[in-house]
């Protein structure tokens, strides 16, 4: 993200296009100053941008996280949506729609994750993006996991002062990832 972040196992968020993809990295950026960043409420609109970005295959392989078809990838965000302890939001860029920002709980403990377009990656988008949103978080430790190949979204995690909560681990699906955390 400055693409996607590949959080997996999210409940009731999963593959939302949460934690961390992070393509080509981010540069240059201090605070949450980027140039056009903000946050919205998600609208039903931005599921379409939503649907398309989480189709794009170097993203989804980015993050290692599946594409949806059409209806599951619904069904998943109107339960998302459904849910009123998530906190939802639409990264905007320059006026246009790059991605969101997803905060849920699990097992009593916070959790973000995130998804931007790879049109937007490379350029502080998704670390503007998650410095603001950290923001609108009750106080407390947040955690993200990222699979270990996408440094493009652990550079994010890091310069919003997230920090490895222990080595990295294989998960079910063979996958390695690294949870964060920032106290």
């Amino acid at each position: 993200m400055d693409g996607v972040s590949g959080v997996s196992g999210v409940s009731g968020v999963s593959g939302s296009g949460v934690s961390g993809v992070s393509g080509s990295g981010v540069s240059g950026v201090s605070g949450s100053g980027v140039s056009g960043v903000s946050l919205r409420e998600v609208v039903d609109d931005d599921l379409e941008v939503f649907f398309a970005d989480q189709r794009d295959p170097v993203a989804a392989r980015m993050a290692a996280m599946p594409s949806r078809e059409r209806e599951a990838f619904l069904a998943h965000w109107a339960r998302v949506r459904a849910n009123p302890s998530n906190i939802l939001r639409t990264v905007v860029c320059g006026g246009s729609v790059a991605g969101n920002m997803v905060g849920w709980d699990q097992a009593g403990e916070r959790f973000v994750g995130y998804w931007i377009g790879r049109g937007h990656w490379g350029r502080g988008v998704a670390t503007a993006a998650l410095r603001q949103f950290l923001d609108l978080l009750p106080p407390g430790p947040v955690h993200a996991f990222v699979v270990t190949a996408n440094t493009g979204s652990i550079r994010v995690l890091h310069k919003c002062g997230f920090r490895p909560a222990g080595p990295p681990v294989t998960v079910d699906d063979g996958i390695e990832e690294v949870h964060f955390i920032r106290d």
